[in-house]
């Protein structure tokens, strides 16, 4: 009798050994398999959470087919602790085990709410915008100018929350006093400024940032970011340009900057700046003359007179020879590689030609032509806003 109970119990051990292996490979297989999520979305993991409340909410949500396989997977990979606060974009089919990765692994959120501080050459601009995770685009929720608005509810609300992400976006060609004047007014940074940084030494990109963090420190990335670029741009220069530095390099670059807003015409526009500096001629463009004026502090919002242009100040390259002595704003890269890979042309003239860009020329007779053109489409244009 008690052979057969034991040779019982040993069967009954086999069956329950391979029906716990068969739980195990299925509970592997689910956790490893593509998950049901047709749709992506943005998951929300509080401070505080817990894997267990994390994956409860990722199947009513129908990201994943077991609250319990998940937490066990998280549990014998030894991620449960790893936890991470934030908004994470869950894409169709991630398997369970890429979802315990991606809300364990850490850094920045994917997805959910951000703020977007501008600062642009005409003003600066707060905007709060929403991820889409199905079409993967941005949707702005409000926008302020913060030198001139009440910052609205909107806004004051997305501070408070804990997985807001905040970025600061430094568009081409703006000056380093604007940049320090626009830093002042965010709420999300601290500290004060000792000095504006030299002109040209912040690299135009978008940047991360935490609140809390020092506009000093957010200045220091900007400036590093800078001298990286130039740098590089420096050693894969092409030869015959008449700059002796990377400094001049900087200089060149961020009147091309100023002097063009379509990406195709950088090294056209470089190619006149290099030509003439070549021939000795004074590169006569406007906006030093205006640099001269504002000192970059601020836009001019006025056409130029005649008396500015014949002004003596360092910055007028219609009185002096060569170059200004400093940038008269922040170059981007494209600009940096424009003049220290130009074009090869032979233009020395160029204008505007009313579409946005420049109609250039070689000789004088051709420019005055140019020129002469761009005056009738200023009075047509003068003369359409009048009637309107």
């Amino acid at each position: 009798m008690w052979r057969h109970i034991a040779s019982n119990a040993v069967t009954f051990l086999i069956v329950g050994v391979f029906l716990l292996a068969g739980v195990v490979l299925w509970g592997q297989r689910e956790y490893s398999a593509q998950g049901p999520l047709d749709q992506a979305i943005c998951l929300q993991v509080e401070r505080g959470s817990s894997i267990a409340r994390v994956s409860r909410n990722l199947q009513d949500q129908g990201a994943i087919t077991n609250a319990r396989v998940f937490r066990l997977g998280a549990d014998y990979t030894e991620k449960s602790d790893l936890l991470k606060a934030g908004s994470f974009l869950i894409p169709p089919g991630t398997p369970m085990s890429e979802i315990v990765d991606i809300i364990t692994r850490g850094g920045p959120s994917t997805c959910g709410t951000e703020v977007v501080y501008r600062i642009g050459v005409n003003s600066a601009s707060v905007v709060v915008r929403e991820l889409d995770p199905v079409t993967s685009r941005y949707e702005e929720k409000v926008s302020f100018n913060p030198a001139e608005d009440v910052p609205p509810s909107d806004y004051t609300q997305v501070r408070a929350q804990s997985d807001t992400r905040y970025r600061v976006a430094l568009a081409e060609g703006v000056t380093s006093w604007q940049v320090v004047d626009a830093l002042s007014r965010l709420d999300v940074l601290e500290g004060d400024v000792a000095e504006v940084p030299a002109e040209g030494t912040l690299a135009p990109d978008s940047y991360e940032v935490i609140p809390g963090q020092t506009r000093a420190d957010l200045l220091a990335r900007m400036t590093a970011a800078q001298q990286s670029i130039l740098a590089e741009a420096w050693a894969n220069r092409v030869d015959g340009l008449p700059l002796a530095s990377p400094e001049e390099a900087l200089i060149l670059a961020s009147i091309i900057e100023k002097e063009t807003g379509v990406p195709e015409e950088r090294r056209q526009v470089s190619s006149v700046f290099v030509n003439r500096l070549n021939r000795g001629m004074r590169l006569q463009t406007d906006p030093t003359v205006i640099y001269g004026i504002t000192k970059g502090q601020g836009v001019l919002g006025r056409g130029l007179r005649q008396s500015e242009l014949r002004g003596q100040t360092p910055w007028n390259t219609y009185v002096i020879e060569g170059l200004p002595p400093t940038p008269i704003a922040n170059p981007g890269r494209a600009s940096i590689e424009a003049a220290l890979d130009p074009d090869d042309t032979p233009y020395v003239f160029f204008v505007a030609d009313g579409t946005g860009g420049h109609a250039f020329a070689v000789t004088l007779e051709e420019h005055n032509r140019n020129v002469a053109e761009w005056r009738r489409i200023e009075a047509e244009q003068e003369s359409k806003g009048q009637s309107d």
